[in-house]
């Protein structure tokens, strides 16, 4: 750790590099709050119904609670990942070039891709949604309902994106965690993911990981992309 700064200076002043709490802000992040988020929207959908969720997506509307937890969680975490990683920048007098900064730099941009890629979901539109008329397919439309090719893209961009974000993640802390030596906080990270990991099987096992466009439309086969996938 002879490589590590332990001050830097900022606006004049000198300050102490308080490198566990980068780490510690890191792990809290990417070990359990990250995960978290991704397991309510895997894991906490209500079960595919006749008609769907009929109230559009709200903050307000206590059906949507697991897309707004995904939503805002990952909003948060990005927002402190921000702030964690400029203060790192600056105490580390830019960029290093470690294999650590480098995990690092890549997650931070995929990150941010994953919140710019979120505002591309388009409109959820349905048959039974509040303010569709049942009986007039033209007020039914939406990317999401219709599975148009931006929602698929969407879809395909930013689940993909996810996946190797965790990753680099991954490879962020372990990398940091190696480079600054806090045993304690890297068997803690062992055992939170040896949970995830338990936690995922047991929900896996229980079949709680619904598909989303029955969840929100439906499971009749007259919605578009369910009669898509009869055969599937």
């Amino acid at each position: 750790m002879d490589h590590i700064p332990t001050e830097f200076s900022f606006l004049g002043q000198t300050f102490d590099a308080h490198w566990n709490y980068h780490a510690t802000l890191m792990v809290a992040v990417w070990i359990v709050l990250v995960p978290l988020c991704i397991s309510v929207m895997r894991f906490h959908k209500p079960p595919p119904s006749e008609r769907g969720i009929i109230r559009d997506v709200s903050l307000w509307h206590r059906e949507w609670w697991f897309f707004s937890v995904h939503k805002f969680g990952l909003l948060l975490a990005m927002i402190l990942v921000l702030g964690g990683t400029g203060v790192a920048w600056i105490a580390s007098g830019g960029f290093s070039g470690s294999v650590h900064a480098w995990f690092g730099i890549v997650t931070v941009v995929l990150g941010v891709a994953q919140i710019v890629s979120s505002q591309l979901r388009g409109t959820r539109g349905g048959k039974y949604r509040v303010g569709a008329d049942p009986d007039n397919p033209d007020t039914w439309r939406g990317d999401q309902y219709d599975h148009t090719p931006r929602r698929r893209i969407f879809e395909a961009v930013h689940r993909t994106t996810g996946y190797f974000t965790l990753f680099f993640a991954c490879g962020a802390v372990g990398s940091g965690l190696m480079q600054y030596h806090m045993p304690g906080l890297a068997i803690a990270s062992i055992l939170i993911v040896l949970a995830w990991l338990a936690v995922w099987t047991i929900y896996g096992f229980q079949g709680r990981a619904y598909d989303g466009y029955r969840v929100a439309h439906g499971y009749g086969l007259e919605h578009p992309y369910n009669k898509a996938r009869k055969f599937l």
